[in-house]
């Protein structure tokens, strides 16, 4: 290739890295062609750039289409689409846990943790699936992520106060939401308190 023969950056790694850049951003390119780098005496010296006949059949016989293959014995083609729909959900919920709802990632060596998070992952999903068919019934469409993000723009504070014959009492706080997030409260119908709440029985977090 002559921009191979003419690149200073001749490092075989180098231009691996350049491919698999140029593959990632053209995915239905990757799936066709293989790209291997020529080395020689140690240095890139071109590219093979060879095609796979069978997935070039498939893709020619596709046209275009996003084709579903399942073992399902249902013949109602909306039915398959609604099943598969919801498989990705249950993928979005994985996704889901570790983004919007910010819990870090956890390496898991026992079943039981192995089955404490996939029930949380369970939880997260009705959680966001409530919260998507809660927007729907207020005419609000599908804004989950949305008003999640603006939502999270409200904070609350916690005060500590000794106070005589009662002792160590806490006060909680809660800001004054921006315009737009005042607007989504007000169309869910949520009031956020104006007064601080006395908060009991708090079970403080534990940093590691």
């Amino acid at each position: 290739m002559p921009r191979c023969a003419k690149s200073r950056a001749k490092s075989p790694r180098v231009i691996e890295r350049r491919i698999g850049k140029w593959l990632g951003r053209n995915t239905a390119a990757e799936k066709l062609f293989a790209v291997e780098v020529l080395v020689g005496k140690g240095r890139a010296v071109g590219l093979r750039v060879s095609e796979d006949p069978s997935k070039t059949e498939w893709a020619q016989a596709a046209h275009g289409a996003y084709l579903l293959r399942t073992n399902c014995t249902e013949e109602d083609p909306c039915q398959l689409w609604r099943w598969y729909i919801q498989l990705t959900e249950v993928e979005d919920a994985f996704r889901t846990s570790k983004s919007d709802l910010g819990l870090r990632p956890v390496f898991h060596q026992k079943e039981d943790r192995v089955q404490a998070h996939i029930l949380v992952c369970f939880l997260a999903l009705v959680m966001w699936r409530t919260l998507e068919l809660w927007l729907k019934a207020k005419a609000m469409g599908d804004t989950a992520r949305q008003v999640v993000q603006e939502l999270g723009t409200i904070h609350s504070m916690d005060l500590l106060f000794n106070v005589r014959d009662r002792g160590e009492t806490r006060l909680r706080l809660v800001s004054k939401p921006e315009p737009l997030a005042a607007d989504l409260l007000a169309h869910l119908g949520l009031k956020l308190p104006t007064r601080p709440k006395i908060i009991e029985n708090v079970v403080e977090k534990n940093h590691l």
